[in-house]
């Protein structure tokens, strides 16, 4: 027997490939030309959603139209490695003395991973393990395109143009639509909203980011990371350094840095997730591929300008970018079911939750001038079942981000644990939809089959149980109603511990006029912009407010008369709110202190005229 002599060179590189090289988990050389189940993209949710239909026995198939050649996604090819986790508030075991919420799919594969960062090599090597162990799922990556098939408001399938150019029609009982940007059900006329649109800004949405890498970590540079001030980190993730942000870009208005998240990886270099890009429209093929030729621009000089600031940095080297963006919003579809601020602030459990979420409402930048916010921290919140299932277009749900979430909660919502939840949820209720004869609509309009659908979910793994919670102290306050509008409405934050309203300290008039100003744009058919159509003597009159003392119950009642097109002075502009019945005498008696309001009492007004002269109520 001959013997050909190997270096350890070649072994390491060999063993290298296998590991990095994309695997197709099923030989899918043909289609069948029917399948119960056609799950559109690979990224966590897909996967989750793909191996959940497959386990409850049904024939799936799952494809990909972004030209990828790898399970993943946003793990394995955005290299988001450090995720945000929804931890139960009942404290068991688990990280750190805490469980996951929900568990199931998701809790299977974080098992076989590295901790709070996970290696996107192995993470992708996870990936391909649930699927290959599904005889059931077939998967076809790289397509060239993809569109659906709708007749008479139903979705049948879709035609998919494979990597070879041959084209071939596919038809499903059901469609789960898992793209991060719902691009099966925009193509089939589902209805949908795109960015801040339901608060009237749709041209404004969260940023976007490349990650990069940085090779060189030691374990004591990784200790060193941890002594620094205002920084943490674990054995796998750190998180601070506040001063990057402090980097002056090569293009100040699109890129900027933020404090740094930094996740190890398992062949000695990091994963870092601190870059924002602005003015990439996620939609838009040509801006994202502008996103990624400037993020690729800027990194090598971020990575120069770590080095040189910070010195538990300067033994890293770059050592390139993510082959995909990092996008965080894009479209919000309309569902039977949208989930709203109230449903996060009350912690509300639904008859039909099929997830559980708790994780912060973190809104990151919009643009360079704006800081993001962390909108409030809930202890957990339902999930329907309906949010995944889309208005005007039948056989399909929609799972993950771009499900059917007002766009402040999609700030918690939109974490891939939440998203593979709803992706196993879809699974199921596509097996229990099909055996009852019924669509995946009607079935979300019974909640005998929705108490099935959860028996069937606990039964295969997740844990859907809301847990008994202490009422937050927020909500025991008077002005609560008022606060509840002013969150829904993005008006205030409350931080990661519910407590930065400051519902009890002085208002300003300076605020207040800001805040009656995001009315405008919110809700322009009641509200305008204080200088809108304001001529002569009113301009001065409205340019004069806002010297940032205190707020008066006459200031503001000639404000909100201002901002609603009603034509009085201050002196009489109580009474005219009074008189058209926006103001109750019953609220005006309740204030404290009619010369110095505080910030809950001017909630409470915005709220009481907004309900009162516009009809609009946030509850």
């Amino acid at each position: 027997m001959k013997f050909r002599k190997v270096t350890v060179g070649c072994v390491l590189a060999g063993l290298l490939f296998m590991l990095l090289a994309p695997v197709t988990p099923v030989n899918a050389q043909s289609y069948q030309k029917r399948y119960d189940v056609i799950v559109a993209g690979t990224d966590p949710e897909g996967i989750a959603a793909a191996v959940s239909a497959a386990r409850n026995g049904l024939k799936v198939l799952l494809v990909d139209g972004k030209g990828r050649e790898q399970l993943g996604g946003l793990i394995t090819l955005g290299w988001l490695n450090s995720l945000d986790l929804n931890y139960s508030p009942a404290k068991k075991q688990g990280q750190n003395g805490q469980r996951f919420l929900n568990r199931g799919i998701f809790q299977e594969w974080y098992d076989r991973l590295e901790g709070t960062s996970i290696d996107v090599v192995s993470a992708g090597r996870a990936f391909r393990q649930l699927v290959e162990q599904e005889e059931n799922i077939i998967v076809k990556l790289k397509l060239q395109d993809w569109e659906p098939i709708v007749r008479k408001g139903k979705l049948e399938g879709l035609k998919l143009v494979d990597a070879a150019g041959r084209a071939e029609q596919v038809h499903a009982s059901v469609v789960i639509d898992a793209t991060q940007d719902a691009d099966i059900a925009a193509m089939a006329g589902v209805p949908y909203t795109v960015g801040r649109e339901d608060l009237g800004d749709p041209s404004s949405r969260m940023a976007v980011t490349l990650v990069f890498k940085m090779r060189g970590i030691t374990d004591e540079g990784w200790k060193a990371i941890g002594r620094r001030k205002d920084t943490g980190r674990d054995d796998r993730s750190a998180w601070g350094f506040p001063e990057a942000s402090r980097y002056v870009s090569s293009r100040p208005k699109r890129v900027a840095l933020r404090g740094l998240n930094i996740g190890r990886q398992n062949d000695g270099t990091v994963l870092i997730n601190a870059m924002h890009l602005f003015g990439i429209d996620p939609l838009d093929v040509s801006s994202r591929a502008e996103g990624m030729r400037i993020g690729r621009e800027e990194a090598p000089k971020i990575a120069a300008y770590l080095k040189r600031t910070f010195k538990e940095l300067k033994q890293l080297d770059y050592a390139g970018t993510a082959p995909e963006l990092y996008v965080r919003e894009s479209r919000h579809i309309q569902g039977e079911y949208r989930l709203t601020m109230a449903d996060v602030m009350e912690n509300r459990d639904h008859w039909d939750a099929i997830a559980y979420g708790s994780y912060a409402v973190d809104i990151q930048r919009l643009d360079r001038g704006d800081n993001g916010a962390v909108m409030m921290a809930p202890l957990q919140y339902g999930v329907p079942y309906r949010t995944l299932v889309p208005l005007k277009v039948d056989n399909l749900l929609v799972v993950g981000r771009s499900a059917s979430f007002d766009s402040l909660p999609h700030g918690s919502a939109r974490v891939i644990p939440l998203g593979m939840a709803t992706g196993q949820a879809a699974g199921a209720a596509a097996k229990l939809a099909l055996e009852r004869g019924m669509s995946v609509r009607e079935l979300s309009r019974s909640k005998e089959a929705i108490r099935t659908l959860q028996e069937r979910l606990v039964s295969q793994g997740m844990e859907l149980v809301m847990q008994k919670l202490a009422e937050p102290a927020y909500r025991q306050h008077p002005a609560y109603p008022g606060l509840l509008a002013a969150v829904s409405m993005n008006l205030t934050t409350g931080g990661y511990g519910n407590d930065r309203w400051n519902l009890d300290g002085t208002a300003g008039t300076r605020r207040f006029q800001e805040m009656l100003g995001k009315l405008a744009i919110i809700h322009p058919p009641y509200f305008r912009r204080l200088s809108d159509g304001v001529k002569g003597e009113g301009i001065r009159e409205a340019s004069a407010i806002g010297t940032g003392e205190a707020l008066s119950l006459q200031e503001a009642a000639y404000v909100m008369c201002l901002a609603a097109g009603v034509k009085t002075d201050r002196e009489h502009a109580l009474d005219v709110l009074q008189d058209k019945g926006w103001l109750s005498r019953e609220r005006v008696a309740s204030l404290s202190n009619q010369s110095a309001l505080t910030n809950g009492e001017a909630f409470l007004l915005i709220r009481d005229v907004l309900e009162h002269y516009a009809g609009v109520v946030y509850e």
